[in-house]
């Protein structure tokens, strides 16, 4: 069975950066896609960034787009979300989920199955 656990979030003043992991097991076969989701108080849930099962394609929201950075590590089963310039906005529970692909999906979110537990960002001074 598919797991995701996600670490790395914490408080952060703005133009700060963190770096998010999600450490996978267990992916399915054609859902090995990882995406990067956030949810703040109130909102839809928003796609981030999300990285092909081979790490060759990747796509990101406009939001964060020149700012983060998405990048997986096979032999870790870990995929990693670089976030430079953090401002206040970017506050929100971060989450990583899997999905069959990377191509248009950070707007379907219910095309990711088995998504972690989440991780609090907080852009603060």
């Amino acid at each position: 069975q598919s797991q995701l656990v996600e670490s790395g979030g914490g408080l952060v003043q703005p133009g700060g950066s963190l770096r998010l992991s999600c450490v996978t097991s267990g992916l399915t076969a054609g859902h090995e896609a990882i995406g990067w989701f956030r949810q703040a108080p109130g909102k839809e849930r928003e796609g981030v960034a999300c990285i092909s099962a081979t790490g060759v394609v990747t796509d990101y929201s406009n939001s964060v787009v020149g700012r983060f950075t998405i990048s997986r590590d096979h032999a870790k089963a870990t995929v990693t979300l670089q976030m430079n310039s953090l401002n206040p906005d970017d506050t929100s529970v971060y989450y990583c989920a899997a999905g069959p692909s990377c191509f248009g999906t950070l707007d379907l979110p219910s095309q990711y199955s088995n998504w972690g537990q989440g991780t609090q960002v907080t852009v603060s001074s």
